[in-house]
C-alpha cells in the first residue's frame, strides 16, 4: 500500500496547511472553506498521476494532436459535513466525475467512550471503479474505514484512493493494517498525537465546525 505525504516535499501546500491550523487565521471561514477547496485540488492533480491514461487525437485549427488523457472517470466520495470543501476542490479538477456522499458522526458516551455511526449513503455503483474518499481529518481511522465498508454496498471498486488534510499516526497505521492493498492514502501532513477525545493534536481543531459553525 502507498503512502504519500505532500508535506514532505515543500510546495505551496505547505503554506495552505499552516492557514488552516492558524487560529488567527481560523476566524474567517470562508478562508478556512477556500483554504480546503484548494488543497483539495492540489490532491486531485498529484492523485492525477497515478490513474490509468490513453492516447487521444485532438483536432486543432492547425491540424492533428495526439494527448494522454486519462481513461477513466474516478467517484468521488466524501463524508459530510466537513469534507464538502476538500470534495469540491477535487471536483473542480476531476469535473466529470459521479460523486458519492456519506453521513457518519461519533456519539459520545458519559465514559469518554464514543461509537462510530453511518447513517446515509448516496452513491453510484462503484463496481470496477476507482474511488476516492476524503475527509479532512484522518484521527483514530475508524470513521473512514466504517465509511469505505459502507460503500462496498455498492460494488468492488478496483482501486480506492484514501484523502486527508491531516492524519495522526495511530489513524495512518490503523487504516494500513486494515484496508486492502488496492488502496493508495494521500495526506497533507502527520501529527503524533491524539489527544484523550481522540482528537489530532496539535491537529486543527474541529475542520466541520470552522467550516460551517458550531453544530449542537
Amino acid at each position: 500500500m502507498d503512502v504519500h505525504v505532500l508535506c514532505e516535499g515543500n510546495s505551496l501546500f505547505n503554506r495552505f496547511i499552516a492557514e488552516i491550523r492558524a487560529v488567527d487565521i481560523q476566524q474567517d471561514p470562508l478562508r478556512f472553506r477556500k483554504n480546503l477547496e484548494r488543497m483539495g485540488e492540489i490532491f486531485a492533480y498529484e492523485l492525477s498521476k497515478h490513474l490509468d491514461y490513453e492516447q487521444k487525437k485532438v483536432t486543432t485549427p492547425l491540424g492533428i494532436a495526439e494527448v494522454q488523457v486519462p481513461s477513466i472517470e474516478p467517484v468521488l466520495a466524501t463524508i459530510l459535513r466537513a469534507g464538502l470543501p476538500l470534495h469540491q476542490g477535487l471536483l473542480n479538477y476531476f469535473d466529470r466525475a459521479n460523486n458519492a456522499f456519506i453521513s457518519a458522526y461519533r456519539k459520545h458516551e458519559q465514559s469518554g467512550e464514543f461509537d462510530i455511526h453511518v447513517e446515509y449513503l448516496a452513491s453510484p455503483s462503484i463496481e470496477g471503479r476507482t474511488v476516492v474518499l476524503s475527509d479532512p481529518m484522518l484521527a483514530t481511522g475508524r470513521s473512514m474505514l466504517l465509511c469505505y465498508e459502507a460503500l462496498l454496498k455498492k460494488g468492488a471498486p478496483t482501486h480506492t484512493h484514501i484523502v486527508a488534510v491531516l492524519a495522526s499516526e495511530e489513524g495512518l497505521n490503523y487504516l494500513k493494517n486494515n484496508l486492502p492493498e488496492n488502496t493508495t492514502i494521500w495526506v497533507g501532513d502527520v501529527d503524533i498525537e491524539l489527544d484523550a477525545n481522540s482528537y489530532i493534536v496539535p491537529g486543527l481543531g474541529d475542520a466541520g465546525d470552522l467550516a460551517f459553525g458550531t453544530k449542537t
